[in-house]
């Protein structure tokens, strides 16, 4: 019989996680650890100081050329024409038929050169999509040799101030400048999946067990503590920030998710916008809606949501908010269901819990906006 088991693949940091006592887990193909002192605790540290998460699993392509802005406006939803040299965009990639093939951050490094940031899991499903549909320009991945730190928190900004060569102070919400953090050349992005101020630092991977260990050090005075995947996820429901692959995948349509913000039909043609229309003008069924538990129960993926005993939705993420320490959710529901406080019943092994419509994001963003 033919070993069919695959390797997980390793960020460079994976033994500095195992040696800081990270509980290793697979998450979509990779070795991460998924908590380190625990979920509630390493995620209240991300709320009330600063947490250092490691990303480097995320997926970066470069698209270089005259053909470059084209390229990307035919693959991405939103309008990256608007995009300044040193600014990030949050964009969709699209299949035809409307359905999502990923989120991503887009950054535009140059006139003619651009950086998409895509998710762990879907590298080569991207890495396919991208090189063979946008066209006429020259597209790299460069994954492999690129590393990612995101600094998260109200102490953030401070942290990587101190061991910046240029003042990170005046770097705008979805802006990055290029600099050195502790010695590493970064670029210095105020991008984040926490609502929290703070910065994602994209490294040289060989460079990038330096510049944790940097941060760790100078992190010490402000409480710093490593961040595992679990309150990663806790942080990005409390915001009510999409996950690939959960609350949105190739079955969900932009507008359905709540993301028709970041679909921009007025650009001209992409992939995926004659279908994403049909269904504006059509209206949309069903919506991503938040809830929260009115009793200490967890409603997990795939859970299906009720009301009045019947199916109306299903449920793609939830979790114990440690913010608000009671159980919170998010899914999909029938379109007339999604007004905030519309009660409904979550269906958790064959007994209904009652559940409430909130709104969202269900605590306060703190990222830095102006």
């Amino acid at each position: 019989m033919t070993d069919t088991h695959i390797p997980l693949k390793r960020t460079p940091l994976r033994d500095v996680h195992a040696a800081a006592g990270g509980k290793m887990v697979p998450f979509g193909g990779w070795d991460m650890p998924v908590q380190y002192t625990g979920i509630i605790e390493e995620h209240r540290c991300v709320r009330s100081a600063v947490g250092l998460f490691d990303i480097s699993h995320m997926g970066e392509f470069e698209v270089r050329g005259t053909g470059a802005l084209a390229a990307v406006q035919t693959i991405t939803t939103n309008d990256a024409s608007t995009l300044a040299v040193g600014q990030v965009q949050y964009s969709l990639l699209c299949y035809p038929d409307g359905g999502i093939v990923d989120d991503l951050t887009l950054y535009r490094l140059a006139d003619d050169h651009y950086m998409l940031t895509v998710n762990a899991s879907n590298i080569d499903k991207d890495w396919a999509w991208v090189s063979g549909h946008g066209k006429g320009a020259d597209w790299t991945n460069v994954s492999a040799e690129t590393g990612l730190l995101a600094v998260q928190g109200p102490k953030a900004e401070a942290l990587v101030q101190r061991l910046a060569d240029r003042d990170v102070t005046r770097v705008l919400y979805y802006h990055f400048a290029q600099g050195a953090v502790g010695g590493v050349p970064c670029l210095i992005s105020r991008t984040g999946y926490t609502g929290e101020d703070g910065f994602e630092l994209y490294a040289p991977a060989a460079q990038i067990e330096r510049l944790w260990h940097a941060l760790m050090d100078a992190g010490k005075r402000d409480g710093i503590q490593p961040i595992g995947l679990g309150a990663r996820d806790t942080l990005r429901l409390e915001m009510k920030f999409a996950l690939y692959g959960n609350d949105i995948d190739e079955t969900t349509n932009p507008l359905e998710a709540g993301l028709g913000w970041v679909v921009k039909p007025a650009k001209g043609d992409f992939i995926g916008r004659a279908a994403i229309e049909a269904m504006r003008a059509a209206g949309v069924t069903r919506k991503l809606a938040g809830f929260e538990m009115t009793e200490r129960a967890v409603a997990r993926q795939g859970y299906r949501l009720l009301k009045d005993g019947a199916p109306v939705g299903v449920v793609t993420s939830g979790s114990f908010s440690p913010s608000l320490e009671r159980c919170i959710g998010m899914g999909y529901v029938r379109a007339d269901l999604a007004p905030v406080g519309t009660e409904l019943d979550v269906d958790i092994r064959g007994q209904a819990h009652r559940a409430r419509v909130a709104k969202t994001p269900f605590v306060p963003s703190h990222a830095k906006k102006t």
